[in-house]
């Protein structure tokens, strides 16, 4: 896909985990407007957490957008922007615009399932759609079959489909053969050699997908972009025994659940041959997952009906190969209303983030913990430069509090009216 389009290197998520990083990219705003900061779970947890049990299905996403526009519109994996577990009245799919559905145990209608226990085993009695019982292992080969059956069916007709896999979520099942092509190639671990062996298989299902497109002559015109929800699983476990959690977050640091750049800075392509340049790479650009509504709609002529309230970008000059600098920063919060912790003490950051240019700053909302960091020239963050540049820490981190406070406001309302 790099040599075929573009790889851009300054691509975040808004969140380093997963629901409030799928509800951000959907909906083109921030998650915290809708009080969607952590993984959403059972009832209690939601509760214990301020979120809600599912995304409001009001908010405007681009699969509405392109739906309105005569795109025919599916998904395929992973949602988790509500139902499952012992949440078995949130909407389907269908209510944020997408026409067909297949998901996972973190979501309802159509979905795969391969558990009868934990937390999938409520998922069972929910009904709501057709549940077909596979091995974790033949999920994203049965996301990419519903996919190209999709395409297939609207060859002649405009399309947006969401393939979102999740094997590279631990825990790592590969088939026995999967596994074992990797014990003799060298992995290290055991631990490893699953890992390679899904991220294998999940190579193996997206080159399916791409020959569909060449086969039934449709990838001249068509958008295909890859990235990733968030940086590597940090479960402490990893660490047992001076072992190392699988995946790779190149010269990053930090991992999943922290606002170091391994947690949010996820690679990114773009491949349209029709109009985006082959074999480039953008160092510059910063763009983020919210930036993809607006500029999908800029990419593919489309306009978003006055007044829809977004925080992204339309980036699609960039998109298209010209680099474009970015009018407003990016900002982010983890964990202030509890969430999951990195399991390696040092990946654990401050709440507040904020990147403007080659600057970022960390920061808790009482102001503590300062970090600054020049991205361009350490995008390791090994040097901490808010002591040396303290003109530069005090614009940015009152940007950072004004951010901030006004997110903080989605939760406040939310209490006041529960009381009420």
């Amino acid at each position: 896909l790099a040599k075929e389009g573009m790889k851009f290197t300054n691509f975040y998520v808004n969140s380093p985990i997963c629901s409030a990083s799928r509800v951000a990219l959907n909906t083109g705003k921030y998650p915290q407007r809708n009080r969607i900061h952590s993984y959403l779970s059972a009832r209690k947890h939601n509760r214990k957490h301020e979120m809600p049990d599912w995304l409001a299905a009001d908010n405007f996403t681009y699969a509405k957008l392109f739906k309105s526009k005569g795109y025919r519109t599916a998904h395929f994996g992973k949602w988790h922007m509500g139902g499952g577990r012992d949440v078995g009245d949130a909407p389907l799919p269908q209510a944020y615009g997408y026409e067909e559905s297949f998901v996972s145990f973190e979501g309802l209608g159509d979905r795969v399932l391969w558990s009868k226990t934990g937390n999938q085993e409520l998922s069972w009695q929910h009904g709501r759609g057709e549940i077909l019982h596979l091995p974790k292992n033949k999920t994203t080969e049965t996301y990419v079959d519903r996919a190209i059956e999709f395409i297939k069916e609207n060859k002649n007709t405009p399309f947006l489909v969401n393939v979102f896999p999740n094997d590279l979520h631990d825990g790592h099942n590969p088939t026995t053969e999967q596994k074992t092509k990797w014990e003799q190639r060298g992995a290290k671990t055991a631990t490893e050699a699953r890992f390679f062996g899904v991220l294998d298989e999940m190579d193996r299902q997206i080159g399916r997908l791409l020959d569909t497109l060449d086969e039934l002559q449709l990838a001249e015109n068509t958008i295909v972009l890859l990235t990733s929800d968030n940086g590597p699983t940090d479960w402490s476990k990893y660490y047992k025994d001076g072992g190392q959690p699988p995946g790779f977050t190149g010269p990053y640091f930090g991992r999943k659940w922290s606002l170091y750049e391994g947690g949010i800075r996820m690679p990114f392509m773009i491949r349209w041959p029709a109009n985006v340049p082959q074999g480039k790479v953008d160092d510059s650009t910063i763009i983020s997952a919210i930036d993809l509504l607006p500029s999908l709609a800029g990419l593919s002529g489309l306009r978003i009906p006055d007044g829809t309230p977004l925080d992204g970008l339309d980036m699609s000059t960039a998109l298209t190969g010209t680099p474009q600098q970015r009018s407003q920063p990016i900002f982010w919060e983890y964990g202030i209303r509890g969430s999951i912790s990195p399991g390696k003490q040092e990946h654990i950051s401050p709440h507040l983030a904020m990147r403007s240019g080659a600057w970022k700053l960390l920061m808790n909302p009482d102001g503590s913990e300062l970090k600054l960091f020049n991205l361009v020239e350490d995008e390791g963050e090994t040097t901490n430069l808010a002591a040396s540049h303290p003109e530069k820490v005090n614009a940015m981190k009152e940007q950072l509090s004004a951010w901030w406070k006004e997110m903080d406001l989605y939760y406040t309302v939310s209490r006041t009216d529960v009381r009420k």
